[in-house]
């Protein structure tokens, strides 16, 4: 390609010279839930000790779906793509101002940081004795935003059965697994095949049944059932009630439908598409309250607590249900299975946050 030839290409350095960081500064941007007041770089919390390049792998494939007006900047970032960190900060500090995000009086609220992964799970193609527990894609006819059956009325009722005969894509042995991958929104399937071939296949959010969703943590807390709402300890419950589960399970009306997609090498090294349309990158990519910053904004992001301690630069790519405010944000932290870093991180992870955006100048 003509932009990545040496003989067409100047070096990074000289085309993005640092500029001096002084004179009067723009106006304060009103963004829908939120205010993005603009300041000094050396107001970013360590800023500069950030390794760029995990970050630009996100930018580049968040490049995939640009933002509207950044064309010309996305071009620019596959270039960089093999610069070095000076020569990136340099022309990150040359074509973008930062802005602190807060409430829309002003006011830096207090933030929080969540996390979630992408499970990865073991399967089985037909219905066994041990994997009766279907994941299904989206009944036929289902249209965005209409209300369909319950999860009591998908489990109960022959006539909602019938509706989604056929539409299975894998069975899990786990009732809770089912549910963490409708929560999760993705997970990678280790499916056995009916010949006895393994075949991991990802799992992705297709629909939902239109329901609220209620949080089932919450639900067995308000009962004093458990002491915390984690993972942990909700399969421990249903291991110690198993007449109660579906009562526990139903409590929670919303049921999502998912749609199967293949894993090919390079898929493998990234998670699953977010709401931006573009990959996500293991502890790079943030899922955020839209009408706070758009998909595609890359934001400085800082959190200090019991599991992590980090200062780093993400991109705003996907969104959530319960992602919702100013200074909110879910990052993703990988995939992997009970375990692995990606669960125990994101299972953990709940604490402060500050948030600035890079907007272009």
């Amino acid at each position: 390609m003509p932009d990545s030839s040496p003989a067409t290409t100047p070096p990074v350095a000289q085309t993005w010279p640092v500029p001096v960081d002084d004179g009067p500064l723009p106006p304060a941007i009103e963004r829908g839930k939120s205010r993005w007041v603009p300041v000094r770089w050396s107001e970013l919390p360590g800023w500069g000790q950030d390794s760029l390049h995990e970050v630009w792998n996100a930018w580049v494939r968040g490049c995939e779906r640009p933002v509207n007006g950044h064309t010309e900047l996305c071009r620019e970032a596959r270039r960089l793509s093999i610069a070095t960190a000076e020569e990136q900060h340099a022309w990150l500090h040359q074509r973008f101002r930062p802005y602190r995000v807060v409430d829309l009086n002003g006011v830096p609220p207090d933030g929080l940081l969540t996390g979630y992964y992408e499970p990865i799970m073991p399967a089985s193609r037909v219905r066994t004795d041990t994997h009766r527990v279907p994941l299904h894609q989206p009944p036929a006819g289902l249209q965005r935003g209409q209300t369909w059956h319950s999860r009591q009325q998908i489990d109960t009722q022959p006539d909602v059965q019938a509706a989604l005969r056929g539409r299975e894509i894998a069975w899990l042995a786990d009732p809770i697994d089912a549910l963490i991958l409708q929560i999760q929104g993705s997970g990678r399937l280790r499916i056995t095949e009916p010949d006895g071939r393994e075949n991991v296949v990802r799992v992705a959010f297709a629909a939902h049944n239109g329901h609220p969703y209620v949080s089932v943590g919450r639900w067995l807390l308000d009962r004093r059932a458990i002491r915390e709402a984690s993972w942990e300890a909700i399969k421990a419950w249903a291991v110690q009630n198993p007449s109660r589960l579906n009562e526990m399970l139903w409590a929670n009306p919303r049921t999502v439908f998912f749609r199967e997609e293949p894993l090919g090498e390079l898929d493998a090294r990234f998670g699953p598409r977010g709401a931006q349309g573009v990959p996500l990158t293991p502890h790079r990519s943030i899922a955020v309250d839209p009408q706070s910053i758009p998909y595609g904004t890359p934001v400085w992001l800082a959190t200090q607590g019991p599991t992590l301690n980090i200062q780093r630069l993400v991109m705003a790519q996907d969104t959530g249900g319960a992602i919702l405010g100013a200074v909110r944000a879910d990052l993703f932290t990988g995939w992997g299975g009970w375990t692995d870093e990606a669960y125990t991180v994101a299972a953990a992870l709940k604490q402060p946050l500050q948030m600035w955006v890079l907007w272009p100048r």
